[in-house]
């Protein structure tokens, strides 16, 4: 079947937040939480490097990922509280293989929400979307190695380091030469 013709709903909720796809009118909102977050970003992202982007361009990358969204290429998704407009980070299902299926989650919380398991619950609740919605057979969560935090909601959520790519990328602030840890979960791994 091709990618387009595969229908799943672009929301779904977990204990504290509603996860969706982008939607027209949403750039405020995310420019608000990026320049909020730059300063933590710009350490482990290498689209946010520069001066966070403004309102107007991030409204445009918001349709661009809904596009894609609908095009079933690239699975970007927003995290808001439970019944409000508030962003509090942002994730997706990327690198998708749909032969397979494979997916891989990414992910990043806005400073004020930082560290009150949000970005957790919403990684459990993508992973679990990720296996029963859309049949995955392997989700994985990539992160450099010397992101603890990112290394720790993987872990949290039941992945399994699976192997550490030495030298791999480049830090996005100093360029540096960095290791790229991948985690892994499986359709048939065991229940945890």
């Amino acid at each position: 079947m091709k990618a387009i013709l595969r229908d799943f709903p672009e929301e779904l909720e977990t204990e504290r937040l509603t996860i969706r796809a982008p939607r027209p009118g949403d750039g405020a909102e995310m420019s608000r939480a990026l320049h909020e977050s730059w300063a933590e970003l710009q350490e482990w992202m290498p689209w946010a490097q520069g001066s966070p982007p403004a309102e107007a361009d991030s409204e445009a990358r918001l349709r661009e990922g809904r596009a894609r969204f609908l095009t079933r290429e690239d699975l970007w998704l927003l995290l808001f509280l439970k019944g409000t407009r508030t962003l509090v980070g942002s994730s997706g299902l990327h690198r998708i293989n749909w032969n397979v299926p494979r997916f891989e989650i990414g992910y990043w919380v806005r400073t004020p929400y930082a560290g009150k398991g949000y970005i957790t619950e919403a990684v459990s609740g993508i992973t679990a979307f990720a296996f029963d919605v859309l049949g995955a057979r392997r989700v994985e969560i990539r992160c450099d190695s010397q992101n603890l935090r990112s290394a720790a909601v993987a872990r949290r959520c039941g992945f399994a380091h699976e192997a550490t790519l030495r030298h791999d990328d480049r830090q996005p602030q100093t360029g540096d030469l960095r290791d790229t840890l991948i985690f892994v979960k499986l359709a048939d791994d065991p229940v945890t």
